[in-house]
């Protein structure tokens, strides 16, 4: 029951399923991929498939959604009869993504539109724009939820491994991620975002994938409160095998979780990660949440 007809609007980097954006009716923004050839709409034309079998031999440009889907999106909000709006934006550490909404939702008129830097992304991301869902069906008022929801964002706590820093380092989103000299001897980082940039930012080094695996989950759970709910979320990048896994092994070692949220990686960020990345979060429940 969304009583004061509040819309959900994010992009396309949060890495939701579209049956899932489509069940809870949330609008999504998607970003530009651009090829030699020409440019796609992540998410819509061009999927993470494409972007793993390109990578080896291509380079690969992404950049913001357009200012007309932004607007075109914003408008279709309108036009289904919302009043507000609340936007969870990519990391402003990563993109500008988030400022470019801002600025848009500023000038627009007969809607409000409170947008938020999510500092983060993907599964983490998603999390957020989830639980706000959840809330919303609840009947949640638009006070209660800008209230409640910088806290929500604060107690949302992603990691990634990935199995190189490659692309990041070719791409420009090294962050403040530390080049690892050691990265031959099977170094698999584990990465996060910082909680004041919002650049990615390593964590943990450790050697061989399925020992990353474990530090994955380990450092994920680590976040959680004894006397609180929580939520979990997995993500993987092209390696639906291994993310089964370390959705069994976040199962298992917090069993008592409220409700799983999952992804595969979109283009846009597949773009800067490569291939075979694996991603675990917990998201930690205040009481009136």
């Amino acid at each position: 029951m969304n009583a004061e007809n509040i819309a959900l609007l994010t992009d396309s980097c949060a890495d939701i399923p579209a049956e899932v954006l489509k069940q809870h009716s949330i609008y999504t923004v998607p970003f530009t991929i651009t090829f030699p050839e020409g440019s796609y709409q992540d998410g819509v034309d061009i999927f993470p498939d494409d972007i793993y079998r390109r990578q080896p031999d291509e380079v690969i440009q992404t950049s913001l959604p357009s200012g007309a889907a932004i607007a075109d999106t914003i408008q279709k909000i309108k036009d289904d009869g919302y009043h507000k709006a609340i936007a969870i934006m990519l990391s402003s550490g990563l993109s500008g993504c988030y400022q470019m909404v801002r600025m848009m939702a500023e000038e627009t008129e007969g809607l409000d539109i409170a947008v938020f830097d999510s500092m983060s992304g993907s599964l983490g991301q998603a999390a957020m724009v989830l639980t706000v869902a959840r809330w919303l069906e609840e009947g949640r008022t638009w006070d209660d939820i800008l209230q409640m929801l910088p806290r929500l964002m604060k107690n949302t706590y992603p990691y990634f491994s990935v199995d190189t820093l490659e692309y990041l380092k070719r791409g420009g989103r090294i962050g403040k991620i530390t080049a690892l000299a050691g990265t031959a001897l099977g170094i698999k980082p584990i990465i996060s975002f910082d909680p004041v940039t919002g650049e990615l930012a390593s964590t943990h080094k450790i050697r061989g994938r399925h020992a990353a695996m474990k530090k994955l989950v380990q450092v994920a759970i680590s976040h959680i409160d004894p006397a609180k709910r929580y939520n979990i979320m997995w993500a993987h990048g092209g390696t639906p095998e291994e993310g089964a896994q370390i959705a069994q092994m976040l199962r298992e070692a917090a069993p008592d979780f409220v409700q799983e949220f999952s992804g595969e990686i979109d283009c846009t960020l597949a773009s800067y990660v490569g291939p075979h990345l694996l991603g675990a979060a917990v998201q930690v429940l205040d009481d009136d949440m």
